[in-house]
């Protein structure tokens, strides 16, 4: 494993962003012309209680990250050479040897851990007309594969990444990433599957077509592929459709995986369905998903799989397992409180096929607060609650409060 970085290395790139010029004429190089740059301020309280008997009882810890991402511009104006930097610094608040494993802080050492880590990476990035080769630290968001940014500091990958929108409405890419840097951790490693084992490439391809292209109602069709080189295999098919009718937006998101496992040579087919319906103030989703196979479905371990049921706790993926969604969102800005958002869901599973197992549901309720004016405005609070029963995962009840607040530094 490699090292990634020293506290120092957050606050080098905060200082490089703050003394490029701001001033469009004291130069003349878009590089830096058209450079950004931002600071992300994230503190972290993360409680887990573990409720049934004979369990250890609860894993709780405290946490403020400091989460820095600077963009150049190209060497000629929208074209040429660029390079991009994100580096992160997590501070322990609060932890212990009883209550370590939340995945806020690194390891589950608790009072043996250390009392900070940090990471760093370059994005070496060259673009010619409208197609984009970045070398170097990469997140990538796309079906077969979504970095995560669920705990303190974002999820980053290692790689080469190509992108190509040539043809209105057409994106395709394709990548091969070497390691990733989990959120909890200074090192950059191989990365892991959630059904078990490591390797050092993943490699993915594909592309999405949205007709018509720039419209609010429209429809897209994807295919991708990923591989987790002697792990697993995955194919991928994607279809999204929004329209609106009269005062409702009406959204549908069918995505289907035909997942290989190397190990076992077992397979996984897993079937997704979002449906959705807003009004105003008002959104009502319902949401469906079958594990069809022998093995759970398989992803990198702590990104985000991009199936309609995975949610703050559990993913409903395991062998057989099909899960219904219920999900009701409210903007609370219609009833005169501007900045507050909500949402609660229930998600059912039945059917897993793991001995002495058959049952699990979770419901979610999750409330952000963004300050509209005054010292504090733009800090966003989020308060997150879920609730597991499991007859494989247990009894779980889970708070997260999480406040976020982005300087821009040009």
């Amino acid at each position: 494993m490699k090292k990634l970085g020293k506290p120092g290395a957050l606050a080098a790139a905060v200082a490089l962003s703050l003394t490029l010029p701001t001033s469009p004429g004291a130069h003349a190089s878009p590089f830096v012309d058209d450079a950004s740059g931002s600071l992300q301020l994230r503190n972290f309280y993360f409680n887990r209680d573990f409720r049934d008997t004979g369990a250890r009882p609860q894993a709780e810890e405290w946490a403020q990250g400091f989460i820095f991402r600077g963009k150049s511009g190209y060497s000629h104006g929208d074209q040429g050479l660029g390079l991009d930097v994100h580096a992160a610094l997590g501070l322990k608040l609060a932890s212990d040897d009883d209550h370590a494993g939340t995945a806020l802080l690194p390891s589950a050492l608790g009072d043996e851990g250390p009392g900070s880590y940090s990471h760093i990476t370059f994005t070496a990035k060259a673009k010619i007309s409208e197609t984009e080769l970045k070398v170097g630290g990469l997140t990538p968001s796309i079906p077969v594969l979504q970095a995560s940014d669920i705990r303190l500091l974002p999820q980053t990958y290692t790689g080469a990444a190509l992108t190509m929108n040539e043809i209105s409405g057409l994106a395709l890419q394709a990548a091969q990433l070497r390691e990733f840097n989990q959120m909890n951790s200074t090192n950059r490693e191989d990365m892991i599957a959630n059904i078990g084992g490591t390797s050092d490439r993943f490699n993915y391809f594909g592309g999405a077509y949205t007709f018509p292209a720039q419209s609010p109602d429209s429809t897209t069709l994807g295919l991708w592929r990923g591989d987790l080189d002697g792990v697993y295999d995955q194919n991928m098919i994607n279809l999204l459709h929004n329209v609106t009718l009269g005062n409702w937006k009406l959204g549908a998101n069918l995505a289907y995986f035909d997942s290989d496992i190397e190990a076992g040579s077992t397979d996984n087919k897993m079937k997704s369905v979002m449906l959705s319906a807003g009004t105003g103030a008002h959104t009502f989703r319902l949401g469906y998903q079958h594990s069809d196979g022998d093995s759970a479905f398989p992803y990198i371990a702590l990104s985000n799989p991009y199936v309609a049921n995975y949610i703050q706790i559990l993913d409903f993926g395991r062998p057989d397992e099909k899960s219904w969604q219920a999900r009701y969102d409210l903007d609370f800005a219609a009833l005169g409180v501007p900045g507050l958002k909500g949402l609660v869901r229930y998600v059912s599973g039945d059917n897993i096929d793991i001995a002495g197992a058959d049952k699990e549901w979770e419901r979610d309720i999750d409330f952000t607060y963004t300050i509209q004016s005054g010292a504090l405005k733009n800090v966003s609070i989020q308060w997150r609650n879920a609730m597991v029963r499991s007859d494989v995962a247990g009894a779980i009840d889970e708070n997260r409060l999480i406040l976020n607040y982005t300087i821009a530094l040009r």
